[in-house]
């Protein structure tokens, strides 16, 4: 058997009568998808999350795309939605999902494990914070998502009125889930607004602020699911939310364990090389543990290893807009100041 690399989540087997997709490091499980015909595999690429001015850096995110519904990238949302309702129909669950069953199949069995996953005590940390910082910083009406196209969070919370939320993800998982949401009829709350950003887009900065995303306002940014791929790709989408978030802004959700191993020659602790990262970008950064958010509810682990990255990060710079405007207002001053010094020759 030979094993062909086609980027750090995901593996191509080639077992001589098809191919297996090995989909790693997804929620720290795998999904095998075996027998996928070697000729129905296509390799794309994604282009840079980034705007040109990023110094015109691509990052080449590679992505496996397998025709009709064999997509890994399906899969891995449907192994979260599937996550999603065994916590929700637990006899204490932490948090309630009415959606992620529509994801699943009608006979989908319902697996009482005796500790909450990693993933679900993640869901809960980071719904918890998110409603509570959207609830008590005035004027806070956009919410990025960064998902894996099955996000429920848009019809699952009571947003306050005018939110805008946008949604990045791979664009047909999106396509699918909404399709499966408006069969059971999920609706978002009154006087909100749910925006999608396909993630295989050229531009998404670009694109973000052409569907109405402003700089100068304030937001906060999730990131559950979304399908990172490298290094360079996940360094430039920290660098995206970067440029676009106010001072201030939040940060939060869960990273994949391995992207600082990728890291050549890195000797450094992973909470070492989070902070350079986040604070190369303008952000103070806190790891959280797994442990201590599930003795904060009164819970144990689920036993076995889960390699992502809990984590909250407040923006300390001034987003690009912010900038913008800072520089717009200098340059009046200085055109005002050179007016009076006319004047008074």
């Amino acid at each position: 058997m030979t094993c062909v690399s086609v980027y750090p989540l995901l593996s191509l087997q080639n077992t001589g009568d098809g191919v297996a997709c090995v989909l790693e490091k997804i929620m720290g499980t795998s999904v095998f998808m075996v027998g996928v015909p070697q000729a129905r595999l296509t390799v794309v690429v994604l282009p840079s999350l980034a705007r040109r001015t990023l110094k015109g850096k691509k990052s080449g995110w590679l992505r496996a795309k397998i025709k009709d519904d064999d997509d890994p990238l399906l899969q891995a949302a449907i192994h979260g939605a599937s996550l999603r309702f065994q916590e929700t129909h637990r006899p204490e669950p932490l948090f309630i999902d009415p959606y992620a069953g529509c994801f699943l199949l009608p006979n989908a069995e319902k697996e009482m494990d005796q500790n909450p996953h990693h993933y679900c005590l993640a869901t809960k940390f980071i719904d918890d914070k998110l409603l509570s910082t959207i609830n008590h910083i005035d004027g806070l009406n956009q919410v990025v998502l960064l998902t894996d196209g099955m996000d429920t969070r848009p019809y699952r919370f009571s947003w306050p009125t005018s939110t805008i939320i946008f949604n990045i993800s791979p664009e047909s998982v999106f396509k699918i889930a909404a399709q499966k949401l408006e069969g059971v009829g999920a609706k978002l709350p009154k006087s909100c607004l749910l925006l999608h950003v396909p993630l295989e887009s050229s531009d998404i900065q670009e694109i973000l602020c052409r569907k109405g995303f402003l700089g100068n306002r304030p937001s906060i940014w999730v990131l559950q699911g979304l399908p990172v791929m490298t290094l360079a790709g996940f360094e430039e989408l920290v660098s995206v939310v970067s440029s676009l978030a106010m001072k201030g802004c939040l940060f939060l959700g869960e990273l994949p364990a391995w992207l600082p191993e990728t890291e050549a020659g890195s000797k450094s602790s992973t909470k070492q090389w989070v902070d350079k990262l986040f604070m190369g970008n303008g952000f103070k950064v806190k790891t959280i543990c797994y442990d201590e958010v599930a003795r904060s509810l009164g819970k144990e682990l689920e036993s076995g290893e889960y390699k992502n990255i809990l984590f909250v990060a407040e923006q300390l710079r001034f987003s690009d807009d912010q900038m913008e405007i800072w520089r717009r207002e200098f340059q009046r001053i200085e055109e005002d100041a050179d007016e009076e010094g006319f004047e008074e020759l």
